[in-house]
């Protein structure tokens, strides 16, 4: 146990409040983990992996003064003040994990508490009193961007050292230790390290399983480089720690995310990709700054690629789009890497976030993103209709922000932890729809119940997140269920890529479409169901509220190294520029989309050639 952990650690424990020891802590939780039901079939449960509160700088600056306290009394239901507006969530949710920038911790630490050593200097006493969006993004610029970029010290001057970056970790530490309450609402220590060489997006969030934390979080301060995060993740791990990383926002970062060397420019290798497929399990597909996945310009036949794709990323920072910045290329070139190394370093799964900076977890649906997502910038929809995020793109072109669901026995901090490791995950573009992806042999044409499906899922197949170990066509079996207070399902469909003659490859293949709608050449008619411009309201009368089909790869060759995953789209809906429009009477440019077909993505299945 670490010296910052050895300090008290109060729980709320009713009906007395007991303060005790971090050991004794572990182990209460420990007892209160092994006490929850179990399911062995798994439950869904949808949480937050990205989001930020006061305690990062930039969103500080930005006018956020929420703690993680706050983020997590939000993410259980309850109303909070958020940008000078009382907000909440449509609905609780099951985990969080708050991902505070590692960089500034210390600086937050004198912003944020009265008394504390430098709290009074004149360039703390300037970010707490910035009342504009200039001013804001001047201080932002000149102490967050251009240090990150490499321009300059990456300090300032009221930054009081190491002791204060472990004030504010303990801080975060005791108010998650605070909200976890096993079997109910789950809290995951975590940080993001954030990197961005000459504004190319490298970061990453570290999510840890337990109490056994280190004293402070590492830092891009530290080092910039993604190797020298994972060396520090490996000398945590033989300590005893258990941790790993989930890299977001490919979509920013100017193709080196996928890149075939190291930032310090060595070609990657067999060494380089064990260490990175065993540090990163998961990447984060979707949040406020657009969704990775995909984007027309590199994938013409996809009919669905144009998603939230943040078009005027490519206005701002030398930030152009480019194939290699996009998840679908990156499995793909994966899989190249396996028939060439033996390994896959990118071999990921799939979660979703938001990135809020407004310390309000999963944020995500449409009609409820009154206060926006970052701060000054987009507080109000007359600023959303025409402001820039931070300097990165036009809020018109942000969205906000996708959820994490994971499929775990209980929802208990180990549990959950342990399925993201395992990868048996999806990511949603906000919507809570229920999604199962088995990939084996001998099942069942059809099944008589949900449990029975499941059953047969992992007795004759691997889970989402798994590898197919047979050698002929793999069947999938796949189901999917609506959000309870959304529209109807459209399809399900199966995204494949393979290598093969020393090119990277992929299709999609129409698995099953509702209203019976799937043609024998597996393709579907377009749905014809618009939402009402007026209200905003969805069709409820077309689609399906649930879909499941036993599907069979037609072009299956075992010599060839493939990737397998879903995507589940549902019926069209109100995107929140048309509840801005209908709600605050501000009017958007044309271009700017008014409604959209929200969807999830279920983690890749491999086939590795043996």
């Amino acid at each position: 146990m670490t010296t910052s952990l050895r300090s008290l650690i109060c729980l709320l424990m009713l009906p007395a409040i007991y303060c005790i020891s971090s050991a004794a802590a572990a182990n209460s939780w420990e007892e209160a983990e092994a006490k929850v039901k179990k399911n062995p079939l798994k439950d869904a449960y949808f949480g937050e992996t990205h989001v930020h509160t006061g305690v990062s700088m930039d969103a500080f600056i930005a006018g956020n003064r929420l703690t993680p306290e706050d983020a997590y009394r939000f993410a259980k239901g309850e109303k909070m003040m958020v940008n000078g507006s009382m907000h909440k969530i449509k609905r609780p949710l099951d985990f969080v994990a708050v991902t505070d920038h590692s960089e500034f911790m210390g600086e937050a630490y004198s912003l944020m508490n009265e008394g504390a050593p430098g709290y009074d200097h004149e360039i703390a006493k300037a970010f707490r009193e910035a009342k504009d969006l200039t001013t804001a993004l001047k201080l932002y610029n000149q102490y967050v961007l251009t240090p990150l970029a490499g321009g300059g010290s990456p300090h300032p001057d009221f930054y009081q050292g190491t002791e204060a970056v472990k004030s504010t970790w303990q801080k975060n530490i005791e108010a998650t230790e605070a909200h976890y309450e096993p079997g109910k609402f789950t809290t995951i220590h975590a940080y993001e390290w954030t990197s961005a060489p000459g504004g190319a997006n490298q970061h990453r969030n570290i999510l840890f399983r337990d109490t056994n934390l280190p004293d402070v979080p590492f830092s891009s301060n530290e080092g910039s480089r993604p190797e020298q995060l994972w060396a520090w993740m490996k000398s945590q791990r033989e300590e005893g720690r258990k941790v790993f990383a989930i890299p977001h926002n490919s979509n920013e970062s100017k193709g080196l995310l996928f890149a075939e060397a190291s930032l310090s420019g060595k070609p990657v290798d067999k060494d380089y990709a064990q260490t990175r497929a065993s540090m990163e399990p998961l990447i984060e597909m979707m949040q406020v700054k657009g969704n990775s996945e995909v984007i027309p310009n590199f994938w013409p036949n996809d009919e669905f690629a144009d998603f939230e794709n943040a078009v005027t990323i490519q206005k701002f920072n030398g930030r152009a789009f480019i194939k290699e910045n996009y998840v679908r290329y990156g499995l793909g070139r994966g899989i190249k890497y396996q028939e060439q190394l033996g390994v896959n370093p990118f071999k990921y799964g799939f979660v979703g976030g938001t990135d809020s900076h407004n310390g309000t977890p999963s944020n995500v649906e449409e009609d409820n993103y009154r206060v926006g997502s970052h701060g000054l910038a987009d507080q109000k929809a007359e600023g959303r209709s025409k402001n820039e995020l931070d300097g990165e793109m036009l809020i018109a072109d942000a969205n906000p922000g996708a959820l994490a669901a994971v499929w775990a026995q209980s929802n208990t901090r180990s549990a959950i932890w342990d399925s993201m490791l395992a990868k048996e995950t999806y990511a949603t573009s906000g919507p809570r729809m229920k999604v199962r992806f088995f990939a084996g042999q001998g099942f069942d044409k059809s099944y008589s119940s949900y449990e029975k499906l499941v059953e047969d899922g992992y007795a004759k197949g691997v889970p989402m997140g798994g590898n197919y170990k047979g050698t002929k066509a793999p069947q999938f079996l796949v189901w999917a269920v609506k959000d309870p207070i959304g529209p109807n399902l459209d399809r399900i469909q199966i995204i494949k890529g393979w290598y093969e003659n020393g090119e990277m490859k992929d299709t999609i293949y129409n698995v099953v479409a509702s209203g019976n709608r799937l043609k024998d050449d597996g393709s579907v008619e377009p749905v014809n169901a618009p939402i009402n411009l007026k209200t905003g309201e969805f069709n409820k009368q077309k689609g399906s509220p649930e879909l499941k089909a036993v599907w069979t790869d037609p072009d299956f060759d075992p010599t060839l190294q493939a990737f397998y995953y879903v995507r589940v789209l549902q019926l069209p809906t109100a995107r929140w520029t048309l509840y801005d429009e209908l709600n605050a009477g501000v009017t958007y440019p044309k271009d700017v989309k008014r409604q959209i077909v929200e969807r999830a993505w279920a983690s890749p299945i491999w086939y590795e050639v043996q």
